[in-house]
C-alpha cells in the first residue's frame, strides 16, 4: 500500500531511505521536494549528480520489497507529455509517408524504352588453349594472343571458337580453364567476327562471397540480422523496379531518387528496427538530412556548372538515342542522394539508440542533459562517418585521380576538372547532410525520451 510521501504508489520518490539503506549522510526532507521538476534543473551540477546517485540507491534498497509485491515504477501507460510527443511524431510522419506514396504513383515508370543500338547477346564458355599469334595472318608481329573458347551456350554451344586478343596493357590476360563471357552481335553464328571476348564469369565467387556475408550478418545479428538482409533485398527491388525504370522512362532523376530513397528508408528502418518511437526519430532525422542534401546538391551542381557528361553517361545517352531524354546533371544528383542514404541511416539510427540507452541508464536525465550527452557521442560518430564517406568516394575514383594527377597541370586543375569536381560535390554535400543529421535526430530522440 502507499507509503508516506508516495501518494498513490511509487510515482514520486522522496529522499527518505527505505529499510536496509546503508547509514550515511542524512536524507533530504520529503516535504515539498519534487524530483520531476528538480532533477537537472533545480540542483547544481555536483549536488544534482550526487543526489541522483543517492536517489537510485535509496530507490533500489528501499522499494525492492514493494516491487516484489507487484508495484511498477514508471512502466505503466505513457504520461500525457509522452503521448503528446508520440502524437507529434505521427503527425510529422504521416504526411511524409503519404507524400512518398503519391510520388511513387506519379513517377511510376511507363513502358521501357527500346535502345537505338540493339543490345548484344551474352554467351559463355571456357578457355581451352592460349597461344601467341599474329594479329593479321602472315604479319609475323606475334603481338596478339589466340584464345580458344569452348562455348557452353548460344548458337554454337558445344563447339570451339578462336578469338584474337591484342597483347596490350589495357587488355586482360586469359589462361586455360578461365570461365569467360563473349558478346554475340546476332550476325552469322559461324563467323568468329560476330563474337567478342569481353570478360570473365564471376558468378560463382560472388555467390560464395554473398553467402559468407549473409551468414556473418545472421550469426551476429540473429533475427535483427535476418531482417536487415530482407531489407537489403527490398532496397534492390525498389532500385531495379522503380528508380531505374522511372529514370529511363523520362522522370526527373532527382525527384525519382528522393522518392525512391524515402521509400527505401521507410521500408528498411521500420522492418529492421521495428515500429517504435526510436525508429521514428531516426526516420525523421534521415528525412530532414535528405531534403538538405537534395537542396544543396542542386544548388552546387548548378553553380559549379557540373554537366554530368562523363564517359559512362555519354555511352548511356548514345545507346538510348535522342528519343529517350536523359538529364545528365540530374543523374549526378540522383547518385548523390542515393549514395548518402546508407551513411545517413547509420548515423541517425545510432544517435537515436544512443539517446535511448542514455535515458534507460539514467532515467533522471532531463531533455537538455540527454541532448548534450547524445551530441558528445554524435561528434565522435560524425567525425568517423565523414572520414569514411570521403575515403569511400576517393577509393572509388582512385584510377581517375591517378589519371588526372599525371595528365593535368596542377592540383587546382585536377580538383576543378569535371569528373573530380563531381566527386568533391558528392562528398562535401553528403558530409554536410551527415553533420546535420546528428543534432536533428539527437534533439528529437532527447525530446521523446525526456518526456516519457
Amino acid at each position: 500500500m502507499p507509503r508516506a510521501g508516495h501518494p498513490g504508489g511509487w510515482g514520486d520518490c522522496p529522499g527518505a531511505a527505505g529499510p536496509g539503506t546503508t547509514t550515511g549522510a542524512p536524507a533530504p526532507p520529503a516535504t515539498g521536494h519534487d524530483h520531476g521538476a528538480g532533477l537537472g534543473e533545480g540542483h547544481g551540477e555536483g549536488h544534482g549528480e550526487a543526489h541522483r546517485a543517492a536517489h537510485r540507491e535509496a530507490h533500489s534498497a528501499g522499494h525492492s520489497q514493494g516491487h516484489e509485491q507487484g508495484h511498477g515504477h514508471g512502466h505503466g501507460a505513457a504520461s500525457p507529455a509522452g503521448r503528446r510527443v508520440r502524437r507529434l511524431l505521427v503527425a510529422l510522419l504521416v504526411p511524409c509517408v503519404l507524400a512518398t506514396l503519391a510520388g511513387v504513383a506519379l513517377l511510376w515508370p511507363g513502358a521501357t524504352p527500346v535502345p537505338e543500338i540493339p543490345p548484344t547477346q551474352q554467351v559463355h564458355g571456357t578457355v581451352t588453349t592460349v597461344q601467341v599469334a599474329d594479329c593479321s595472318p602472315g604479319a609475323g608481329d606475334r603481338r596478339c594472343t589466340g584464345v580458344t573458347v569452348a562455348l557452353s551456350d548460344g548458337p554454337r554451344a558445344g563447339r570451339d571458337l578462336v578469338q584474337l586478343v591484342p597483347n596490350e596493357p589495357s587488355t586482360p590476360r586469359f589462361a586455360v580453364g578461365d570461365p569467360v563471357t563473349l558478346s554475340w552481335s546476332g550476325a552469322n553464328p559461324d563467323d568468329a567476327g560476330s563474337y567478342q571476348l569481353v570478360d570473365f564469369q564471376r558468378g560463382a565467387p560472388l555467390g560464395w562471397l554473398a553467402a559468407a556475408f549473409a551468414l556473418a550478418v545472421v550469426v551476429l545479428g540473429r533475427l535483427r540480422g535476418f531482417a536487415a538482409l530482407v531489407s537489403l533485398a527490398l532496397s534492390f527491388v525498389i532500385l531495379l523496379w522503380f528508380v531505374l525504370p522511372a529514370i529511363l522512362s523520362g522522370g526527373s532523376p532527382l525527384a525519382v531518387a528522393v522518392t525512391g530513397a524515402c521509400l527505401i528508408m521507410f521500408v528498411v528502418l521500420y522492418l529492421t528496427h521495428g515500429f517504435t518511437a526510436r525508429t521514428s526519430c531516426a526516420v525523421l532525422g534521415t528525412l530532414a538530412s535528405l531534403a538538405l542534401i537534395g537542396l544543396l546538391g542542386y544548388l552546387f551542381t548548378v553553380t559549379s556548372r557540373l554537366t554530368g557528361l562523363d564517359d559512362t553517361t555519354a555511352t548511356l545517352i548514345g545507346t538510348l538515342g535522342p528519343g529517350v531524354p536523359i538529364d545528365p546533371r540530374g543523374l549526378v544528383l540522383a547518385g548523390l542522394v542515393i549514395g548518402a542514404l546508407g551513411a545517413l541511416d547509420d548515423v541517425t539510427v545510432t544517435q537515436a539508440s544512443a539517446v535511448w540507452e542514455l535515458g534507460a541508464a539514467n532515467p533522471g536525465m532531463s531533455v537538455r542533459e540527454l541532448f548534450a550527452a547524445g551530441m558528445r557521442i554524435g561528434r565522435d560518430h560524425v567525425a568517423s562517418a565523414v572520414n569514411t564517406l570521403v575515403l569511400a568516394y576517393a577509393g572509388a575514383a582512385l584510377p581517375l585521380l591517378l589519371l588526372f594527377t599525371v595528365a593535368a597541370g596542377g592540383v587546382t586543375q585536377v580538383l576543378t576538372s569535371q569528373d573530380v569536381a563531381t566527386e568533391i560535390v558528392r562528398t562535401l554535400v553528403g558530409s554536410i547532410g551527415l553533420v546535420a543529421a546528428v543534432p536533428v535526430t539527437t534533439g528529437l530522440a532527447a525530446l521523446v525520451v525526456g518526456r516519457r
